[in-house]
């Protein structure tokens, strides 16, 4: 073996093996960073989904459906407005039932990532109509 083939590495080669470690380290530390703005923005939108739902639920249990908007925050991050509908499949009412489908749609809205977020979420719910509710006016 000649003594010229057994020297090393050259300053060159030394250099251009720590920039290839430097654009592997920077790639990966921005997947890593992509990677935890997606998880806090999951979980924005896990809670957003926990407090529809808890409201959905809640909603007119103690008291009769109305159509109408309402709104209201959760918290200091979380802002909702509900707006309710009647809502028949035909497009037309049926005249003197005793039930009624309502729709209710759902938005809650936060400021997340710098920018405001929001989350729809509707469902349909049965009720007494208006004009048959206790109490309502003939």
């Amino acid at each position: 073996m000649s003594p010229h083939r057994a020297r090393g590495f050259s300053l060159i080669e030394v250099i251009a093996a720590l920039l290839l470690l430097a654009i592997t380290f920077t790639a990966l530390m921005k997947v890593a960073g992509g990677a935890i703005g997606l998880t806090q923005h999951a979980a924005q939108r896990s809670e957003a989904a926990m407090w529809a739902r808890s409201l959905l639920d809640s909603a007119f249990v103690t008291e009769p459906l109305r159509a109408g908007t309402r709104s209201g925050t959760f918290n200091q991050q979380y802002r909702w407005q509900l707006q309710v509908t009647p809502w028949n499949p035909g497009g037309k009412p049926v005249p003197n039932a005793p039930l009624q489908l309502y729709q209710l749609d759902l938005d809650v809205r936060w400021n997340g990532a710098g920018h405001d977020q929001v989350a729809h979420f509707s469902t349909l719910r049965v009720g007494v109509p208006a004009a048959a509710a206790p109490g309502a006016a003939p």
